[in-house]
């Protein structure tokens, strides 16, 4: 049977995986499902409709699956959907989406950490770190392996590159491009995130192609489609660079330069 303390309150239509387990002080609400060996430790809650898979653990104090904070929402049915294997510090807030219908979804091995904020209609990919405080606004994407700052914050409809990083205190207000550092107030991609290719297996001919890239981008004379325009004719090889390129082409508020 599920380990459910005798202090918690679990709604009588959530679905709760028999390996799972509830902590002291939690409430589980109507329309949630908890997967295998995930863990409320304690004094948690969680609203649905939301789904959480395998394996996430959430520690004290978090708010989870909590209706939209988003003006427009006038209490219509949406989503909160949650991978697997996630860690969610203390006081880890993340909100569902806001029309009816949408969804916020965050994918796996994610570890955010205290006071971590995922608002409404956001999509998270797997590895991803937040830290402390780290916060995005309402329908932001964050892609795998990308890296946010502590009290760093992302204004909406922003897009977070994979494998890219922003450092600590940084305020985002436009795109960040995959593999590189953006940092500051307001920020500035300052080099491409070196560290994290090399932990992450990159090739040493992708890292000089990013680093060609980078410098016609940022060090360069030419605007953003001339420099893409020389890169695309100069790098034609590795794989990083056409993701580099798809990336800002299909960017709506711009790349932050």
């Amino acid at each position: 049977m599920t380990r459910i303390h005798s202090s918690s309150v679990v709604d009588s239509s959530a679905v709760v995986h028999p390996d799972a387990e509830i902590g002291p002080f939690c409430h589980v609400g109507p329309l949630v499902e908890i997967g295998s060996g995930t863990r409320l430790i304690s004094h948690i809650s969680i609203a649905g409709p939301t789904r959480i898979g395998q394996g996430n653990v959430f520690y004290p104090h978090s708010s989870i699956g909590q209706r939209s904070q988003d003006l427009k929402y006038t209490a219509e049915p949406t989503y909160l959907e949650i991978g697997d294997h996630n860690s969610f510090r203390e006081f880890c807030t993340v909100n569902r989406g806001t029309l009816p219908g949408t969804k916020t979804v965050i994918g796996s091995h994610g570890n955010f950490l205290a006071y971590s904020h995922i608002a409404h209609d956001c999509t998270v990919g797997d590895h991803v770190i937040f830290s402390n405080n780290g916060t995005i606004a309402g329908h932001v994407t964050v892609e795998d392996h990308a890296i946010i700052g502590g009290l760093s914050g992302v204004h909406q409809f922003c897009r977070i590159g994979r494998n890219s990083i922003i450092g600590g205190c940084t305020k985002i207000v436009q795109d960040v491009p995959p593999f590189m550092i953006a940092d500051g107030n307001p920020a500035e991609v300052r080099g491409i995130n070196q560290v994290g290719l090399e932990r992450h297996g990159f090739s040493a001919d992708s890292t000089r192609a990013l680093r060609e890239a980078y410098r016609l981008l940022y060090r360069s004379n030419l605007n953003v489609k001339q420099a893409c325009e020389k890169i695309a004719l100069d790098h034609s090889g590795p794989d990083v660079i056409q993701v580099l390129l798809d990336f800002i082409a299909a960017s709506q508020r711009g790349i932050i330069r």
